[in-house]
């Protein structure tokens, strides 16, 4: 139930993000951002801002721990829409978080997955992941490098 308690605090945070997807681009944005999460419900949740200076916006993670299925949903809403995006589901199997779900791109159905590896006390990595064809390939598309403020 405390598999990101690990996140608790302030975060500086390097970005690498895909321009284009699902083109086969290899053309990356660079940027920075900084993160505060908060625990709640004494490791069954947590909440997080993130904020891009140079973007000219935000983001807003909830992760709750469903005690009875024994996993994590990440919900995640952006400044830019306004909007609560559906649920990543998964868990933490040796130090690695693993999360799928069903969203949409520009109007396409997805398969969105969300990766939690290399994680210390002082730094932490979050990958995402899109694919078209009901996970059977994945396109890396967001990279996050954390390091503690």
């Amino acid at each position: 139930m405390n598999d990101f308690d690990f996140l608790i605090g302030s975060w500086n945070v390097a970005n690498r993000r895909l321009r284009t997807l699902f083109v086969g681009s290899d053309e990356w944005d660079h940027f920075p951002s900084t993160v505060t999460c908060q625990g709640i419900f004494e490791g069954g949740g947590n909440t997080e801002e993130i904020v891009f200076p140079t973007l000219g916006s935000r983001g807003y993670t909830l992760r709750l721990f469903d005690v009875e299925r024994k996993e994590w949903s990440i919900y995640w809403a952006s400044s830019r829409t306004g909007l609560l995006y559906p649920p990543v589901v998964g868990t933490f199997t040796d130090g690695r978080g693993d999360f799928y779900g069903d969203d949409t791109h520009e109007g396409r159905p997805i398969r969105a997955h969300f990766i939690w590896s290399d994680i210390t006390p002082t730094s932490a990595r979050w990958e995402q992941e899109f694919s078209v064809d009901g996970g059977h390939t994945w396109e890396s598309n967001w990279i996050m490098e954390f390091t503690r403020a």
